[in-house]
């Protein structure tokens, strides 16, 4: 039976115009960038194969690599005006590259053209593309100008000092991308200007430096410097350019630049203190006139302005600090990071921000592991000397972050202030411990040079007051830190209490029972059972209604 005619239209279905979505997009697409490429591999193995023949020379090579940058570069903005904007930039990429590789061949590896040539040329090239990037509104052409540019001075290095030009080009770049970055929002041009900039700074410092240098790198160092604190100034503070309330950028590079700048003066200045201070003075003022100048800025988002104006203050009083330890002695340094943590807390708390507080809490740490581990204290009087007040320093901070931490710690700040009141509690305790300690040593050393008859007897008895001073102090502290743990109300810190306390009476069972004279062997079990009677007396009487705790008990729970 012969079968029906097909209907023009029978298999005109959806799959066949997937079908047809699909090699349109394979042979517009994908047939087309795999025979750009094919032909960019052809034409490198001809002129490879061109090069080995000799049929090229030098100045054929260098005309060569010359044309065809300038040549993808046309040649991109054919593809951009057909919609292929990726495209066109990865070819303009090449195309760029191609010519600074090109000016590099001709100065350093065929001697073509003297240094100034090919320098002019790069410049031109960088010029060229941060002009293309304007016009075209691309960042990624911006970027590639900037690596360019920075690559330049690496690429026609000769070996030989030429301090003055090159950072007066390093200045000029900077400029220029600041004024490109004043124009278009792309703030991580700035990150990557900085960073270049570091990168030929340091490499020049480490080949090249010497001390009849030092006028002149210390005006280039303030210079640039001074270069990367204006961006705020220079630059509009919206949300919309900086990408919200909190700019890592222009957190970031105040902050680094200030510590690159020190640290340059620094490595110039290592061993003349007097004019170290001097700088670390000059710069704390000039931060405190840009934040004074941060608020006067009209047109800007107010939150930021203030956020930029308290991180400007902090970074002045950080310099400040800097300037004890310049003048005085080493423990100095260690109360000027434990001020800069609690400068740069009260900050981060002002302007809501968490960045800050990571600072602040690294500052912190450093402070008080220094104070515990490297600092070396030659103490001669009892409490009144430079360690006792330096643990009262870090003492004071920790109780801030507690006192603070009572009112405004979220949930999930409220372990960092309980380890904060914890510090607090075990660095006083430490540092009226070592107190003790130092006073009995020094009436030690005393009976050790008298050579005395019975000085063992008066050894013996310095030993047994000193281990009785650990127990009473521990004591006392134990029973202090109870009654403030009732009288706020706070369970966490009855717990420390608790703890200091049991610790003690092992202490006493463990310890004092064989080691103490009989003398203070009774003073120390009586103090300790007073102590235990009267706290066990104030929980059974349950004067301050701990069976029902108040309202106000989880609010307080931070408490140190």
């Amino acid at each position: 039976m012969p079968s029906p005619p097909l209907h023009p239209h029978a298999f005109a279905a959806t799959p066949a115009r997937d079908s047809d979505a699909l090699e349109s997009k394979i042979g517009k697409f994908w047939l087309n960038r795999i025979g750009i490429l094919a032909i960019l591999i052809g034409v490198s193995y001809f002129i490879k194969y061109a090069f080995d023949n000799g049929w090229i020379g030098p100045s054929g090579k260098i005309t060569l690599g010359v044309l065809a940058g300038i040549g993808l570069v046309l040649w991109s903005e054919r593809f951009r005006s057909k919609g292929y904007a990726a495209f066109s930039y990865s070819l303009k990429a090449v195309g760029i590259g191609t010519l600074y590789l090109s000016l590099w061949g001709a100065f350093q590896v065929y001697h073509l053209v003297p240094s100034a040539v090919a320098f002019i040329a790069m410049v031109v090239v960088t010029a060229s593309t941060i002009t293309l990037a304007l016009s075209q509104d691309a960042e990624i052409l911006a970027a590639f100008a900037m690596i360019g540019g920075f690559s330049t001075p690496v690429l026609l290095s000769t070996g030989q000092n030429h301090e003055v030009v090159l950072f007066s080009y390093a200045a000029l770049l900077d400029l220029a991308i600041l004024g490109t970055v004043t124009f278009k929002p792309w703030r991580r041009l700035l990150v990557g200007s900085f960073i270049g900039t570091a990168i030929l700074y340091v490499g020049w410092f480490a080949e090249y430096y010497s001390k009849n240098q030092r006028p002149t790198t210390v005006f280039f160092t303030i210079f640039l410097g001074g270069i990367f604190a204006a961006i705020p100034l220079l630059t509009p503070l919206t949300k919309s350019r900086w990408g919200g309330k909190f700019s890592i950028t222009l957190m970031l590079l105040p902050l680094c630049n200030a510590a690159g700048l020190f640290l340059a003066l620094f490595a110039m200045y290592e061993n003349q203190r007097v004019s170290l201070t001097w700088y670390a003075l000059a710069l704390a003022a000039a931060y405190l006139v840009l934040s004074n100048q941060f608020r006067r800025r009209a047109g800007s988002d107010a939150e930021m302005v203030k956020l930029i104006n308290l991180l400007h203050i902090a970074i002045a009083i950080a310099f400040i600090t800097i300037v004890v330890p310049l003048k005085l002695s080493a423990h100095w340094i260690t109360i000027g990071w434990l001020v800069e943590s609690a400068v740069l807390l009260f900050v981060a708390f002002r302007a809501q921000t968490n960045f800050l507080r990571y600072f602040a809490g690294a500052t912190l740490a450093l402070g008080i592991a220094r104070l515990l581990f490297y600092d070396n204290f030659q103490v001669h009087t009892l409490i009144f000397n430079a360690r006792f007040a330096t643990y009262l320093v870090a003492v004071a901070i920790l109780g801030g972050i507690v006192a603070a931490g009572e009112r405004h710690a979220t949930t999930g700040e409220i372990p960092f202030v309980r380890a904060a009141g914890v510090g607090l509690n075990a660095l006083a305790l430490l540092a009226l411990t070592l107190e003790a300690s130092d006073y009995f040593d020094r009436q030690l050393a005393i009976s050790y040079q008298s050579h005395a008859p019975g000085a063992y007897g008066t050894v013996q008895q310095i030993e047994f007051a000193r281990n009785f001073s650990y127990s009473a102090i521990w004591l006392a502290y134990g029973a202090g830190l109870m009654l403030f743990g009732f009288w706020k109300r706070s369970e966490f810190v009855r717990w420390q209490a608790l703890v200091l306390i049991a610790f003690t009476i092992g202490k006493v069972f463990v310890y004092d029972v064989s080691a103490l004279q009989q003398g203070y062997r009774i003073v120390s079990f009586m103090a300790l059972g007073a102590v235990l009677m009267a706290i066990s007396y104030i929980y059974h009487r349950d004067w301050l209604k701990l069976s029902a705790p108040a309202s106000g008990d989880s609010a307080a729970e931070p408490s140190a």
